[in-house]
C-alpha cells in the first residue's frame, strides 16, 4: 500500500477567498453570516446566510471562460489554481497518474433557476446552449481536468453534505491502491438561490432568525437549524514518495478514511448514531489512532437539534464516553455556514492547518451548554493543543456518513 500526503491546499469561502485568510479568520472566530444580498428575501422565511465576500471572478478567469461555468464550478476552478500553484506539482506528474475527484452537493442550481425562468418567460429557443454543461454535476471535476491535463481517474461522487470528504477519501484510497500518483480532490457549492433557500425552509432544516451571532451556533442549547454557505475547497494528495522526490512541501499525511450510510431515512440522522460511529470508528481504526486523545475533530456539526446531539453520540460510540471527553472538537461551521458539499473540502483543510500549526479553531456564538452534548466544543476563543492527529467528520442527506483523518 502507498502512503498519502497532503502538499497543496485552496479554498474559497464567506470567511476568506484563500486558504491563507480563511484559516486567519477560523482562528479568530470571524463570522461570516449576514442578510442574504443576492436577491429579495421578503417572501422567505430565511433571511440570512454565509455568502462570499468582495468575490469578482473576473480577478481570476477570463470572462470567455467564465461565463461558460456555473458559479460552483468557478469556486472550484479558484479553489483549484490556488492548491495546484501551492503543492508545485503541475509538470511533475505524468498526465496518465493525475486525477480529480471532485464534487457538488447540488451542482448548477443558478443555471438551474436562470434557465426554466426563460425557458416560462420566452420560450425554449431562449434557452442557452451552455445550459447542460454548465448544470451537470460532474462539470467542475470535467473543466479541472481539461485545463490541467489530467488523465487519469476523473469523479464527481455525490453524497449531499458529505461530498467534500466523500470525494477526498476516495482519492486518497486511489493514490493508496496504486492507481495515480496524485489526485485533486474537494468540493464545490453555489445554491443561494430563492429556491433552495424555500426547499431548505420547508424541509424544517434552515435557521428563520435575523441575528447573524445567533444563526449557526453548533452544540449550543438554543441551536434550531442550519445556514446557507457557499464556496470551494481543494486539496492536493499525492504519493509519499512522490512528494519527497519532489522536494515537496507536506502539510500532513492521510492515514484514514471511513465511509458508511445509517439506511435509517432521507434527511433525519440515525437515533443510536450507529451510522457515523462506524465511519469515524473505520478512520480511525486505518489510522490506529482508535486510542490517541490529543486529536482534532473537526465535526459536522450543522446547528440543527438531530445532527448536534446524534455526531455526540456517533463521538462517544467511536472513542468511548472518557476518551471523547479528552478530545477537541469545533464546528468551523458556527462561521462559514453549510457549505453542502463544499464543507468537508474546506472542513479538512481546517483539520490539516490546525493540525500543522497545533491550534484549535473555535464554536463561536456558544452560550447555553445542552445536556445532551456534553463534550469540549472548543467554545467561542480558538486554543493552543499538542495535537497528533486532526479528523473531518461530514454527515448528509441519504444517510451518508464520511470522515478522512490526518496525522503530522
Amino acid at each position: 500500500m502507498k502512503r498519502v500526503v497532503v502538499t497543496g491546499i485552496g479554498a474559497v469561502t464567506p470567511i476568506g477567498n484563500n486558504a491563507k485568510i480563511f484559516w486567519e479568520n477560523a482562528k479568530n472566530g470571524v463570522n461570516g453570516i449576514a442578510p442574504i444580498t443576492k436577491f429579495d428575501t421578503s417572501e422567505l422565511k430565511a433571511k440570512l446566510a454565509a455568502e462570499l465576500k468582495d468575490f469578482d471572478i473576473n480577478e481570476y478567469l477570463e470572462k470567455g471562460e467564465s461565463r461558460k461555468m456555473d458559479p460552483f464550478v468557478q469556486y472550484a476552478m479558484v479553489a483549484t489554481d490556488e492548491a495546484l500553484k501551492d503543492s508545485g506539482i503541475l509538470g511533475t506528474v505524468a498526465p496518465e497518474r493525475f486525477g480529480v475527484y471532485y464534487g457538488s452537493g447540488i451542482g448548477g442550481f443558478e443555471t438551474f433557476c436562470e434557465e426554466d425562468a426563460k425557458l416560462i418567460e420566452k420560450g425554449p429557443k431562449r434557452v442557452s446552449p451552455h445550459f447542460i454543461p454548465k448544470l451537470i454535476g460532474n462539470i467542475a471535476a470535467g473543466n479541472i481536468a481539461i485545463k490541467y491535463e489530467a488523465k487519469g481517474p476523473c469523479v464527481a461522487m455525490v453524497t449531499a453534505c458529505a461530498t467534500g470528504t466523500t470525494n477526498i477519501g476516495e482519492a486518497y484510497r486511489a493514490i493508496k491502491h496504486g492507481y495515480a500518483d496524485a489526485m485533486i480532490a474537494g468540493g464545490s457549492e453555489a445554491s443561494i438561490t430563492p429556491l433552495a433557500v424555500a426547499g431548505f425552509v420547508n424541509c424544517m432544516a434552515l435557521h428563520t432568525g435575523e441575528d447573524p451571532a445567533k444563526a449557526s451556533i453548533p452544540f449550543d442549547k438554543n441551536r434550531s437549524g442550519f445556514i446557507m454557505g457557499e464556496g470551494a475547497g481543494t486539496l492536493i494528495l499525492e504519493e509519499y514518495e512522490h512528494a519527497v522526490a519532489r522536494g515537496a512541501k507536506i502539510y500532513a499525511e492521510v492515514c484514514g478514511y471511513g465511509s458508511t450510510c445509517d439506511a435509517y431515512h432521507v434527511t433525519a440522522p440515525a437515533p443510536d448514531a450507529s451510522g457515523a460511529a462506524a465511519a469515524i470508528k473505520q478512520a480511525i481504526t486505518e489510522a490506529e489512532m482508535a486510542e490517541e486523545t490529543d486529536v482534532y475533530i473537526n465535526a459536522h456539526g450543522t446547528s440543527t437539534p438531530l445532527n448536534d446531539k446524534t455526531e455526540t453520540l456517533a463521538i462517544k460510540a467511536a472513542y468511548g464516553e472518557e476518551n471523547a471527553k479528552k478530545v477537541s472538537i469545533s464546528s468551523t461551521k458556527s462561521m462559514t455556514g453549510h457549505m453542502l458539499g463544499a464543507a468537508g473540502a474546506v472542513e479538512a483543510i481546517a483539520a490539516v492547518l490546525a493540525l500543522k500549526e497545533n491550534i484549535v479553531p473555535p464554536t463561536i456564538g456558544y452560550s447555553e451548554p445542552d445536556e445532551d452534548c456534553d463534550l469540549d466544543y472548543t467554545p467561542n476563543t480558538a486554543k493552543k493543543r499538542d495535537l497528533k492527529a486532526a479528523l473531518s467528520v461530514s454527515l448528509g442527506f441519504g444517510g451518508h456518513n464520511a470522515c478522512v483523518m490526518f496525522k503530522k
